[in-house]
């Protein structure tokens, strides 16, 4: 590390600036796939010490976000859908020590602030915990692109980067999952008094 420039020193603190300040829409979604608060930090900051580590394979100039959800989802697909509660052991020590603290503090703030922050869903007028219910009952392929899509305002084309699948792909499993969601919900939003048409009619 003491080989390195000051020029290229500034290049990676502004490049792990700028990945820290997608924090709290990473620990959402690492929430949302875990179900697991512990879980889901430890998603997230595996997340970023790989970003860290292959940071040399991100192009400058693309889609960073982009770039960091793919690498969340394939660790989540990877790693923390077999072996629940059992983190890699990356090197801690490849981002020293006081970076190595402040990542940590972030990830734990993200998850304490996270709480009044309205996500921006099809469901945006669901608050309770029927709808995470619903979301988390969908199938994984259908979940992750609604998730990214609904939650986070990804685009097609980002959607399909993050995943690694076609665009078309990314739509029929969008169109699947908001269905397949809008049949669990919809009982349940005319039970609240929502004025909702049967998802049959909707389809016509």
């Amino acid at each position: 590390m003491g080989q390195y420039t000051d020029t290229q020193l500034q290049t990676e603190d502004l490049f792990f600036e700028e990945a820290l300040s997608y924090i709290d829409s990473l620990y959402r979604t690492a929430l949302r796939l875990t179900n697991n608060p512990a879980d889901a930090e430890d998603l997230v900051q595996e997340t970023y010490l790989k970003a860290h580590r292959f940071r040399d394979s991100f192009k400058p100039g693309t889609n960073l976000r982009a770039w960091l959800f793919r690498i969340l989802t394939n660790t989540f697909i990877n790693d923390y859908r077999k072996k629940s509660r059992q983190p890699q052991t990356t090197e801690m020590g490849e981002l020293g020590e006081m970076e190595d603290y402040y990542l940590f503090r972030r990830v734990k703030e993200a998850g304490e602030s996270l709480g009044e922050d309205p996500e921006q869903t099809v469901l945006n007028m669901f608050v309770d915990e029927e709808v995470r219910e619903a979301l988390d009952s969908l199938p994984e392929q259908y979940r992750l692109p609604v998730l990214l899509a609904d939650v986070e305002g990804f685009s097609y084309k980002e959607i399909a980067d993050v995943l690694g699948i076609p665009v078309g792909t990314v739509m029929s499993r969008l169109h699947r999952g908001r269905k397949q969601l809008q049949q669990k919900l919809w009982e349940y939003a005319r039970q609240r008094g929502y004025k909702v048409e049967p998802p049959e009619a909707q389809n016509e």
